[in-house]
């Protein structure tokens, strides 16, 4: 039986390494696809675990991805797509630490940090899962797979939102200032672009609507739920 192909990117150090290894180690057939941006770290890597792994029957290659550019992630695909079908689609994001600590130490600004540590752990991340995800379907299984993208983009940064209001609400809790997340409705607002009618037809309410809800909690009518994302009446399940 032909080995299940798996694909870890940032896997040249830390958990991605370990998880390739896991991987080399594991009694099951496997070919794994090490990723790392650069080419010499990534070969360095699988020296290692070529060392640590000196009885394993699986495999491991280098493939040279960076997850900060679409070009780099297209390049393999083509020579991916020659290869077996791919059964197992593993992503292992870097960790954004590094990002952070530069503004720490004053080597880039704040809104550098966050759009870098973004554009590699999410937008990377989808683009790469985006760019492989033929693989992953069968082709005999049926007609090819109409996906869309809908408005996942968006949907992410607003739960990355609801992150940032927790870690605020925690930061400033004991200087007794409140922090909530508030969830406005749907609301006619052109959200999408869509025309005013079709939202309505839809449930959307009046803008006004989400007007109250954040009036409520400015008024300290909603003081009980702060750390919340919080709705009309309630708060919204995590």
């Amino acid at each position: 039986m032909a080995p299940k192909i798996v694909v870890i990117t940032g896997a040249n150090f830390g958990i991605g390494f370990e998880a390739v290894k896991c991987f080399l180690e594991s009694p099951n057939s496997y070919h794994v696809y090490l990723g790392s941006r650069s080419a010499q770290k990534g070969n360095d890597a699988i020296e290692q675990l070529k060392a640590q792994c000196p009885n394993t029957k699986n495999t491991v290659e280098l493939l040279q991805v960076d997850l900060g550019s679409d070009a780099s992630i297209e390049r393999p695909l083509s020579r991916s797509r020659t290869a077996r079908a791919m059964s197992i689609f593993s992503s292992t994001m870097p960790v954004s630490a590094g990002f952070d600590g530069d503004f720490l130490y004053g080597k880039t600004t704040l809104r550098a940090c966050f759009n870098q540590a973004y554009d590699v752990n999410v937008t990377g991340t989808n683009v790469m899962t985006w760019t492989f995800i033929p693989l992953l379907l069968n082709p005999r299984a049926g007609p090819k797979k109409d996906i869309q993208f809908e408005t996942i983009g968006y949907r992410c940064s607003k739960t990355a939102l609801s992150m940032l209001m927790l870690d605020w609400n925690h930061k400033l809790q004991a200087d007794g200032v409140k922090v909530f997340s508030v969830s406005p409705g749907f609301c006619v607002t052109g959200l999408g672009g869509l025309p005013e009618e079709m939202t309505k037809a839809m449930g959307a309410v009046h803008p006004s609507e989400g007007g109250q809800r954040l009036l409520a909690v400015a008024e300290g009518k909603r003081d009980a739920d702060a750390g919340k994302i919080l709705d009309k009446e309630g708060f919204l399940p995590w």
